[in-house]
């Protein structure tokens, strides 16, 4: 994600985990509630998703690229996010800043984002205004002008960026070394943002390689979300995206795979700038993309079971009835092209020992895989899952994040009407063997993050 002045850059952090821990379920209260949903393809390959949204004049609309971090060259770690950041550069027929002063003259907000399997743009405004957006947008998709006086200074941004969001803050630098740990050869294990050594040396040539190879209409994806008519928007998107010509057609998606995990392993940091100390425990698991019929879904009923509110077992354990936990919880990150990440976190309260949490947490895994989960817990899971997808109806710009996320990691628009009745099906003995399968205390890797006068060496 890229932080931009003018920009709600946190949001769009909170969206991209909030949409990798649903992975593009939408559920509604009935049939006669549910928007209809059109998709279509332009000649040029570009994927087009409308949900029509009648209740506010306000209309998203969200350019997503099927490229992230996880798709960089060895050695160029991220030229996906600085590339985001050089496409709020001028182009040949608009000069620097001009497609953001026009949004702010509207009235209008703007964001975007990069993770490891996407980059997305996305502008909210009047209907009035949405074929402005899409020729702004489609003008950049090919038309920047990349020059060193641009690169160069844009370089340094990402740089003071790197600087300030992790390499002066110790839970964002544990947090990359442990990534890096649970990952031992998929390139999920490289910050999005990416090294700083690398990041010193990306160039306009790299900037121009990677424009040109992935920057296309045939791998983007558009979701226009709000108060717009079907037909308007195809005609709006075949006049300006349209014009775009196809660009090269690109291999598949195939990344370098995880080896067998075999191995317990910890990664401490100690730093007199941690107040109080935290503990993680993740494990390799796979995603919506590439599990097994209902295995994903059986994970995202455990996440839920486990630690996914103040109804979870963690929470209740912990923080109400033992009270030695101040945060704790689990987290399953669906959304992810490849094998992803199951997480339980927590930090002491009081006089409690961050061994106490975490033997805590430890025990609520075990009694799962002992004894499994009720009846009651599974079907209340289930129902705090869809009625969050129900909500989700509310937010148009989350709608189009959801279809977007989904797209662009294998998905495809059937996968998120089919995703209620695909979750009604887990069973009880289904999540009593996701957790038996994936939460293996022997494949784990546990990070400790400590104040200095903790340290456990």
């Amino acid at each position: 994600m890229t932080p931009r002045p003018g920009r709600n850059a946190r949001a769009a952090f909170r969206f991209a985990l909030a949409a990798a821990f649903v992975a593009a379920p939408l559920s509604f209260a009935s049939a006669e509630e549910e928007p209809l949903v059109e998709s279509y393809t332009l000649d040029n390959g570009l994927e087009v998703v409308v949900i029509p949204d009648r209740r506010a004049p306000v209309v998203t609309h969200m350019l997503w690229y099927k490229v992230g971090s996880a798709d960089e060259e060895p050695g160029k770690s991220g030229i996906a996010h600085f590339f985001e950041h050089l496409m709020f550069k001028g182009t040949s027929t608009h000069g620097p800043g001009e497609f953001s002063a026009r949004i702010s003259d509207v009235g209008g907000r703007e964001n975007a984002f990069t993770s490891y399997d996407y980059t997305a743009y996305f502008q909210q405004v009047a209907p009035t205004e949405l074929r402005t957006m899409m020729e702004f947008e489609a003008d950049r998709m090919r038309n920047l002008v990349l020059t060193d006086d641009v690169i160069g200074p844009e370089r340094d941004v990402i740089i003071e960026e790197r600087n300030s969001r992790v390499e002066n803050s110790p839970q964002a630098l544990h947090g990359e070394e442990v990534n890096a740990t649970l990952y031992q050869n998929h390139p999920y294990r490289i910050p999005v943002i990416g090294w700083m050594h690398e990041i010193e040396q990306l160039n306009r040539a790299d900037a121009i390689e990677f424009y040109d190879r992935f920057y296309a209409p045939n791998n983007a994806v558009l979701v226009v979300a709000g108060d717009v008519d079907v037909a308007e928007v195809r005609a709006m998107t075949e006049e300006t995206y349209g014009r775009i010509e196809r660009g090269p057609d690109l291999p598949p998606r195939i990344r370098p795979t995880e080896p067998e995990q075999n191995t317990k392993r910890i990664v401490e940091l100690s730093d007199e700038r941690v107040g109080v100390a935290s503990y993680s425990k993740r494990w390799v698991v796979p995603s919506y993309t590439t599990a097994e019929e209902g295995g994903a879904e059986a994970l995202d009923i455990l996440a839920e079971v486990l630690g996914g509110g103040m109804r979870s077992r963690i929470y209740q354990e912990l923080i109400v009835k033992q009270g030695i936990a101040s945060s704790a919880g689990a987290y399953y990150q669906g959304t992810s092209l490849d094998d992803t990440v199951f997480m339980v976190y927590g930090s002491p309260r009081g006089d409690a020992t961050l061994e106490a949490v975490e033997q805590a947490i430890d025990a609520e895994i075990a009694k799962i895989v002992e004894d499994g989960i009720t009846e009651d817990e599974l079907e209340k899971s289930k129902t705090r899952a869809l009625r969050s997808m129900i909500f989700a109806r509310d937010d148009q710009s989350g709608m189009a994040r959801i279809y977007g996320a989904t797209l662009t990691t294998g998905g495809t628009v059937e996968d998120i009407a089919e995703w209620p009745d695909r979750l009604k099906a887990v069973t009880a003995a289904d999540v009593q063997a996701a957790a038996a399968r994936y939460l293996d205390q022997r494949r784990a890797v546990t990070g400790y993050l400590l104040p200095q006068e903790d340290d456990r060496s």
